[in-house]
C-alpha cells in the first residue's frame, strides 16, 4: 500500500551563513546535532537546534563528506583525496587512505554509510568535465574497494530502509541510478536507470531516504527538493527553497522528522547573490514522516 503523501511546512532558514558550498548532512541522534560542511569553504559545521551558537572547524583543505563512528567523539570524513578520522575532542586529522594517489585532477564529493558500518564515497573531476570519477567502498579494516568507475560528477549515495536498493545520482546526465544489494551489502546488479530529469529541474545532487522508503533529492540549480515514491520513482511533492543552489539534504530532529537541506553560494553571479541572500545558508522543514536514522561508520 502506497504512503500517504507528507505534510510539510515552509522552509525555515536554521543558520544564515553564506557556505561556497554546502553538501555532507548526518544526523547524530546520540549528539542531536546536524554535521555538515562547506566543501569550498575548508569548513565542518555543527548545527544543533538546541543551542544558540553553532560550531566550525576549519581546515587547510576542502573536507567533502562527514559520518559518525561508533564512537560518537570521532568523525570519518573525506577530505579533499584522503579518508581521515576526526577526533572532535582533540580535534585532530588522522589521514587513512589515499585511493587515487595519481589522479591530481581529482577529488572526494559525496559520501554515506550504509547499514553494514561501510562508507561510500564518490571522486569527481575537480571541473566536473572529464568521466574520471570512481564510486569507492572503506571498511572498518581499512579495506578500500573501487565499485564503479567513469562519472564525471556524483553525488549520494542512499540506501533504501530494508538495505536492498543503494541509489546514485550521476548528476552531469540528471541520471538517479539504482543499485541492487544482498544481505551483505554487496551489489549484485548492474547499476539500473531509475530516475531522469529534465533540464529545467537542474541536476540531482545529494539525497536521503525516509522510512518508507521514499527518495529525497536536492535538486542543483532547480531550487527545490523533490520527494520520490521508491517503487514508480514518481514524484510526490517537491518543497521550493528560496536559492537556486540547492545541494543535501538528511532527517534529523529529536523525532527524525525535520529535513534539514544545504545550499550553495557558489556559481551565482552578483546578481544572482543580491537576489538570494540566503544562498548558502542550512534551511529546515518539518514534515509529517520520519526519516530513518543516520548510519554510523563501524570502527
Amino acid at each position: 500500500m502506497q504512503a500517504p503523501i507528507p505534510d510539510v511546512s515552509k522552509p525555515v532558514c536554521a543558520w544564515q551563513i553564506p557556505a561556497s558550498l554546502g553538501e555532507g548532512t548526518f544526523w547524530s541522534s546520540q549528539k542531536q546535532r546536524l554535521y555538515w560542511v562547506d566543501i569550498l569553504g575548508h569548513a565542518l559545521h555543527a548545527y544543533d537546534p538546541r543551542q544558540e551558537h553553532p560550531k566550525t572547524w576549519r581546515f587547510m583543505q576542502a573536507i567533502t563528506a562527514v559520518t559518525e563512528c561508533t564512537d560518537a567523539n570521532q568523525l570519518l570524513v573525506t577530505l579533499r583525496n584522503d579518508f581521515a578520522y576526526f577526533d572532535l575532542q582533540t580535534e585532530q586529522l588522522t589521514l587513512l587512505h589515499r585511493p587515487e594517489p595519481d589522479m591530481l585532477s581529482n577529488r572526494f564529493n559525496d559520501g554515506k554509510c550504509d547499514r553494514h558500518g561501510n562508507f561510500w564515497s564518490c571522486t569527481m573531476d575537480e571541473n566536473g568535465m572529464l568521466p574520471t570519477g570512481h564510486l569507492y567502498r572503506y571498511r572498518s579494516h581499512g579495506e578500500c574497494t573501487r565499485i564503479a568507475c567513469h562519472f564525471k560528477v556524483t553525488n549520494g549515495p542512499a540506501f533504501s530502509p530494508d538495505g536492498q536498493f543503494m541509489y546514485l545520482n550521476d548528476t552531469v546526465s540528471r541520471r538517479v541510478v539504482r543499485f541492487h544489494l544482498n544481505a551483505l551489502g554487496d551489489i549484485i546488479s548492474e547499476p539500473m536507470d531509475w530516475l531522469t530529469f529534465h533540464p529545467e529541474d537542474g541536476y540531482p545532487d545529494g539525497m536521503t531516504v525516509d522510512r518508507h522508503g521514499r527518495v529525497w533529492i536536492a535538486h542543483w540549480g532547480g531550487g527545490c527538493v523533490s520527494c520520490h515514491d521508491p517503487q514508480t520513482a514518481q514524484e510526490v511533492l517537491r518543497i521550493p527553497l528560496p536559492c537556486t543552489q540547492v545541494t543535501n539534504c538528511c532527517f534529523g530532529g529529536k523525532n527524525l522528522n525535520t529535513l534539514f537541506i544545504t545550499t550553495a553560494s557558489t556559481g551565482l553571479s552578483s546578481s544572482e547573490l543580491l537576489a538570494q541572500p540566503l544562498a548558502g545558508s542550512l534551511f529546515s522543514v518539518d514534515t509529517s514522516c520520519q526519516g530513518i536514522p543516520s548510519h554510523r561508520f563501524s570502527n
